[in-house]
């Protein structure tokens, strides 16, 4: 009997957010993988949760993957977290969520926040249909060919960056979509 391996949504900028039920969860598992244990110390700190965590980021999930599947087959439960919204959603939550499955582990989603759709929904554009497409790439000629790519499909398209690109991000959208609506 393998454990079950949980994907938690945490709060995306309010932490009335999170939901009873991610709170169980994360108080009733054996572990906690998370993208930055500094910032979910701190949601379990407020919620008085104490179980234990490891680090799982992009630049150690290879090697940390191995260690978790084996967590999972020892028949412990864990529980894995980005630092805001639902993970697998631009983190390496997929890879692990891949091999899980390969191995008949059980996943189950918790579900919450999430920061894509919540923006979507608020924006006043066409909610349906839409695409996401999370992270865009960093370098400015990158960027245009991926719009340029992009540029024919009628869809809402739905993009995450970083606070300190944005504007750079924004002259290259405006270079290759032209007037276009854009909601940030």
């Amino acid at each position: 009997m393998t454990g079950i391996l949980y994907l938690c949504a945490t709060p995306i900028g309010n932490l009335g957010d999170m939901t009873p039920r991610v709170v169980e969860t994360l108080r009733s598992v054996d572990l906690i993988a998370a993208e930055d244990t500094r910032n979910t110390g701190l949601l379990l700190k407020h919620f008085e949760i104490a179980t234990p965590q490891t680090s799982f980021h992009e630049h150690n999930a290879m090697e940390k993957i191995p260690d978790l599947l084996a967590h999972l087959e020892s028949g412990k439960d864990l529980a894995q977290v980005s630092d805001a919204g639902l993970p697998s959603i631009s983190d390496p939550g997929h890879d692990l969520v891949k091999a899980a499955i390969e191995r008949e582990i059980p996943v189950v989603a918790v579900p919450g926040p999430s920061a894509g759709i919540t923006g979507l929904i608020a924006s006043g554009l066409a909610p349906q249909p839409h695409i996401f497409y999370g992270f865009l790439p960093r370098k400015e000629g990158q960027q245009k060919a991926f719009f340029q790519e992009k540029l024919a499909y009628p869809e809402t398209q739905i993009f995450y960056e970083s606070p300190h690109r944005v504007r750079a991000t924004l002259q290259n959208m405006l270079a290759v979509y032209g007037n276009r609506p854009v909601v940030l």
